[in-house]
C-alpha cells in the first residue's frame, strides 16, 4: 500500500531545491516548482538546465543538498526509487528498465507479484495486467516476450507497470523519441485518460511541437533554475525555444530547394545476413552531391546496419556500394575514409569519441598524420591546438580549453566535437545518425544548419533519424525502411506527412519495386 498524501497541496513539489555536486557543479539552484493533481506539466530546458536532475530528485535517485522535495503535499525524504513508489511515484526512463525475457505480464508485476504463501499466480498477473491496460487504454499482449515486442508496447508496459505500483505521479522521460506518430498518438491519449482520472503527469521532452500537444502548462529551466512556467495555451514553440536559450530562436530550417549534382553514392542490391539484429534484403538507393536523403524506420529495421556497412564498420553480404569511383563494399574503416565518406555515427558515447582523450585530439584523429597537423609523422602541438581553436569557435563548442577531456562535455557539445571533425574533412558523402538525439534545442538548430551547409557545399548527406519531424524539415527525399528492406522512396517531401510516413514505417502500405526503382542512375544493374 502506498503512504497517505495530505488532504490537500500540491501533488509533487519542490521548495528552494538545490544539487550540488561533490566537484562542485551546481545542477539545480533554489527550484520553487508545484504541480497539481490531475495536471500535465512539460519540463522543458536545454542540456544541462537542471530538469533531469530535479526529476531523479523526485523519484528517490539523487537527493537535495538543500530545500525539501514534497510528495502527496508533504515534505519527504527520499532515500531512494523504493521510496518514491511507496509515496506513489512512477517513472518512465528513456532507456526502458525491463527484462527483454520475461513476458509483460511478469514485468508489469515484478517485485508485487499476485500469489500465495511466496508462489507467483501467473494466470493472475495476465489478469492484472490485462485489467490494467483496459483501464489506461494501453493495448499490450500480456502473454508476449518483451524482447519480441514493438518498443511502443515496451514503453506501454513501463507504464502499467508504474500504474500497477498504485502511482499518482508519472514522470515520462523523453517518452516519444522513439514512436512512431501512431504510437506517440496513442501514448498521449493514454496520458490524458490517466490524467482526466486525477494522475499527476510530468512530461520531459526536447520535442517542442509535442510538449504545446500533450501539456496542460510548461516549466522552462535554464543553467539549474526555473525561469518560468506558462499556460500551454499561451505558447508557442518559438517563445518556448527563447525562454531555453535566453534568446530568439526560430525553430524553423531555413533551406533553399536543393541543387543535386552528380551521384555520389550508389547502393544495388545491398544484402546483409545479420549474426545478430537486423539483416538488410536487396537495397538499392542513390543519393547524388548536393543533396539530403532521409532514411526513416521504427529504430531496429536495419538502419543502424545499413550506416555501419556505408561506413566500412561492416561487410555486405551480397550486392554493390559505390562512393564515386570507388566500390567500397570491401574496404574497411580507414578505406572509407580515404573514399570520402565522413560518419556521424547513432552511438557517440562508445564510436564517436575516445572519452578520456581531450578535445583537441578527437578533433584531430582522422588527420594526425598529415600536415599541417604532423611534418614527417611527428605531430606539432602548437598546429593542433590552433586547430582546435578555430572549430571550437566556428562550432560554438562550450569549453574553457581545448586539453578538457570530451568526457566532461554535456551530450550536446560532445556531438558538436564529433559533427565538427566529420565535416571539416570536407567529405563527399556524409552519413548522418540520430545526430541530434538527445541534445537541446539550441544545438539541434545548429546542427541543422551544419547539415545544411553541407549539403549547399556540395556534399551528399544520407540522414537517419527516428524524429519524422527532423526527417521531413531537412530531408531533400526520403527513404523508409522495414525489417531490412526499402519499402517506400519519396522523392519530393514537399506536403508529406508524419502520419503518411508512419503507414510505411508500420507496414500497413508500401510501394511496389518499379516505382523504389524508378529514376536509378543505372536500373539495368538494379536487379
Amino acid at each position: 500500500m502506498n503512504e497517505p498524501w495530505g488532504e490537500d497541496g500540491p501533488a509533487v513539489a519542490s521548495r528552494a531545491v538545490t544539487k550540488t555536486y561533490a566537484n562542485g557543479v551546481r545542477a539545480v539552484r533554489g527550484v520553487d516548482l508545484e504541480v497539481p493533481p490531475g495536471e500535465i506539466r512539460a519540463v522543458v530546458g536545454e542540456n544541462g538546465a537542471g530538469k533531469s536532475t530535479l526529476m531523479k530528485m523526485f523519484y528517490g535517485l539523487e537527493q537535495p543538498t538543500a530545500g525539501e522535495v514534497l510528495i502527496g503535499g508533504r515534505p519527504r525524504t527520499l532515500r531512494g526509487p523504493a521510496a518514491a513508489i511507496a509515496l506513489g511515484v512512477g517513472m518512465v526512463h528513456q532507456n526502458l528498465m525491463l527484462v527483454p525475457s520475461f513476458t509483460v505480464a511478469q514485468n508489469v508485476v515484478l517485485g508485487v507479484e499476485p500469489g500465495r504463501r511466496g508462489l507467483v499466480d501467473p494466470k493472475a498477473a495476465v489478469e492484472t495486467t490485462a485489467r490494467l491496460a483496459r483501464e489506461a487504454g494501453l493495448a499490450v499482449d500480456p502473454r508476449a516476450r518483451v524482447d519480441e515486442v514493438s518498443v511502443g508496447m515496451r514503453q506501454r508496459t513501463e507504464i502499467l507497470k508504474a500504474l500497477h505500483r498504485r502511482a499518482r505521479v508519472l514522470i515520462l522521460d523523453e517518452p516519444t523519441a522513439v514512436l512512431t506518430p501512431q504510437e506517440t498518438e496513442d501514448l498521449f491519449a493514454a496520458v490524458r485518460r490517466l490524467r482526466d482520472a486525477g494522475m499527476t503527469v510530468l512530461f520531459i521532452s526536447h520535442k517542442l511541437r509535442e510538449v504545446r500537444e500533450i501539456s496542460d502548462r510548461v516549466s522552462v529551466m535554464r543553467a539549474g533554475s526555473l525561469v518560468g512556467t506558462v499556460a500551454t495555451a499561451d505558447a508557442t514553440e518559438r517563445s518556448l525555444a527563447a525562454m531555453m536559450v535566453g534568446r530568439d530562436l526560430s525553430p524553423d530550417v531555413d533551406r533553399a530547394p536543393a541543387r543535386r549534382g552528380e551521384v555520389t553514392l550508389r547502393v544495388r542490391n545491398l544484402a546483409y545476413e545479420a549474426p545478430v539484429g537486423q539483416s538488410l534484403h536487396g537495397l538499392d538507393f542513390d543519393v547524388a552531391g548536393g543533396e539530403i536523403v532521409g532514411v526513416a524506420g521504427i529504430e531496429g529495421n536495419g538502419q543502424s546496419e545499413l550506416a555501419e556497412i556505408l561506413a566500412g564498420l561492416r561487410h555486405v553480404t551480397a550486392g554493390t556500394v559505390h562512393v564515386g569511383g570507388t566500390d567500397t563494399a570491401g574496404l574497411d574503416v580507414a578505406g572509407h575514409r580515404a573514399a570520402g565518406i565522413g560518419h556521424v555515427p547513432e552511438d557517440r558515447l562508445h564510436n564517436g569519441a575516445a572519452l578520456d582523450a581531450s578535445i583537441a585530439d578527437n578533433l584531430v584523429v582522422d588527420r594526425h598524420d598529415r600536415p599541417p597537423l604532423a611534418l614527417r609523422g611527428v605531430l606539432r602541438p602548437r598546429a593542433v591546438r590552433a586547430h582546435a581553436e578555430k572549430l571550437i569557435d566556428e562550432y560554438a563548442i562550450r569549453t574553457p580549453d581545448p586539453t578538457v577531456p570530451v568526457r566532461a562535455l554535456s551530450g550536446g557539445n560532445l556531438q558538436k566535437v564529433i559533427v565538427a571533425r566529420e565535416l571539416s574533412a570536407g567529405p563527399r558523402l556524409l552519413i548522418a545518425s540520430h545526430v541530434t538525439r538527445g541534445v537541446d534545442v539550441g544545438a539541434m538548430r545548429f546542427m541543422y544548419e551544419r547539415l545544411v551547409a553541407a549539403r549547399d557545399a556540395g556534399a551528399a548527406v544520407l540522414l537517419i533519424s527516428a524524429d519524422l519531424t527532423e526527417l521531413l524539415a531537412l530531408s531533400d527525399r526520403l527513404l523508409v525502411l522495414k525489417d531490412g528492406t526499402l519499402v517506400a522512396r519519396f522523392d519530393d517531401t514537399a506536403g508529406l506527412t508524419e502520419k503518411r510516413v508512419g503507414l510505411y514505417m508500420l507496414g500497413v502500405e508500401r510501394h511496389d519495386q518499379d516505382h523504389l526503382t524508378a529514376g536509378l542512375a543505372d536500373p539495368g544493374k538494379a536487379r
